[in-house]
């Protein structure tokens, strides 16, 4: 580690957070969740050029922007599923509604484990308030600098190589 961490806690609370994922208490689910902001729709300026034997493929490094696309997203650490929305605004009000969607969308029976950042729209006055009124949410922040124990930033990562958004063509934001 370049730098040691700044809590004298970090690495205690970064093992409860690895217990939690390893073991689902009875009765819950454990989410990770995130969002994915800005991600680019463009397009090149001029076709890609296909490598010939013998040569490389030639790739324009002129493009034109046609908006950007943002997701939220919820990955069940103990089964691997995902639920997706896409989202205009990353704020408070845009997450409150991913929550309500997590809230309706899971047995109402079970506890929910949420693992997140501490992103403003997760810390917010209007988060907090909603997630106090919804005591079946028991919310585990990340440590700072560690977002690598947000495991749905490997599914981000999977995204982005798989649908290949930083090489791909899109034309449009729905693209």
């Amino acid at each position: 580690m370049a730098h040691p961490p700044e809590d004298p806690d970090f690495f205690l609370k970064a093992a409860e957070l690895c217990a939690l994922h390893l073991h689902c208490p009875p009765g819950s689910v454990v989410l990770s969740v995130d969002e994915k902001t800005a991600m680019q729709a463009r397009s090149r300026r001029h076709p890609t050029r296909t490598a010939r034997r013998g040569d490389v493929k030639r790739r324009e490094f002129e493009y034109r922007r046609h908006g950007t696309a943002s997701i939220v997203a919820a990955l069940v650490i103990h089964t691997g599923q995902v639920l997706i929305e896409s989202i205009a605004r990353n704020d408070s009000a845009t997450f409150i509604r991913f929550l309500r969607l997590l809230d309706h969308s899971i047995a109402p029976d079970l506890t929910i484990h949420p693992a997140m950042d501490n992103g403003s729209s997760h810390t917010s006055k209007a988060t907090r308030a909603w997630l106090e009124a919804h005591p079946r949410f028991a919310v585990h922040h990340t440590l700072k600098h560690a977002s690598w124990l947000n495991q749905v930033e490997i599914f981000f990562s999977i995204l982005a190589r798989r649908r290949l958004l930083h090489r791909g063509e899109f034309t449009s934001r729905q693209d």
